[in-house]
């Protein structure tokens, strides 16, 4: 006989500092994805260099939420230290490219591009990159917001951190 599962404590809401808090949020966020079966996922930032994307433990969640009518958008203004830092992400991204749009906006300002995760109930926005600072909510109003400009720097880039690299 099994007992009841242990509980899952949903994902936090407010205030974060600090690049740990921050690499924390991003694990749990594509845990809870991967758990809760999320259709639709935005992830965004200039370059992802401090994210865990390539973390073993992160890629495991990735591969758990990949499915049928799953869409994962990836939005920057560099792919390069992905490429360079997370080599097990960029092997996952080449697996599951049908699920994954890439879009790439060189010429952005400084912070054109949100350094953002979105989801239909979730949001975390790193308002301040260099401290590591922002908000994670479950708030509509700030989800909706985020999707905004998310949406907007989506239309302005291209197509980037193509699957796999065609040579001649």
């Amino acid at each position: 006989m099994t007992g009841p599962e242990p509980s899952v404590p949903p994902l936090p809401e407010g205030r974060f500092v600090g690049r740990q808090a921050f690499v924390g949020l991003v694990r749990q966020a594509i845990e809870c994805a991967a758990r809760e079966g999320w259709s639709s996922l935005w992830l965004s930032d200039a370059d992802f260099a401090d994210w865990p994307l390539g973390e073993r433990a992160v890629v495991e969640a990735f591969n758990a939420w990949a499915g049928r009518g799953r869409q994962l958008r990836l939005l920057a203004q560099d792919y390069g230290p992905v490429r360079l830092q997370h080599p097990r992400f960029v092997q996952w991204r080449t697996t599951w490219a049908h699920l994954v749009e890439a879009q790439v906006w060189p010429s952005a300002a400084a912070g054109e591009i949100p350094s953002a995760i979105w989801s239909p109930g979730w949001s975390l926005e790193r308002l301040d990159p260099l401290r590591c600072a922002g908000v994670s909510s479950l708030d509509s109003v700030r989800r909706v917001a985020l999707r905004e400009r998310l949406d907007a720097a989506w239309h302005r880039g291209g197509p980037g951190f193509a699957a796999s690299v065609l040579g001649l």
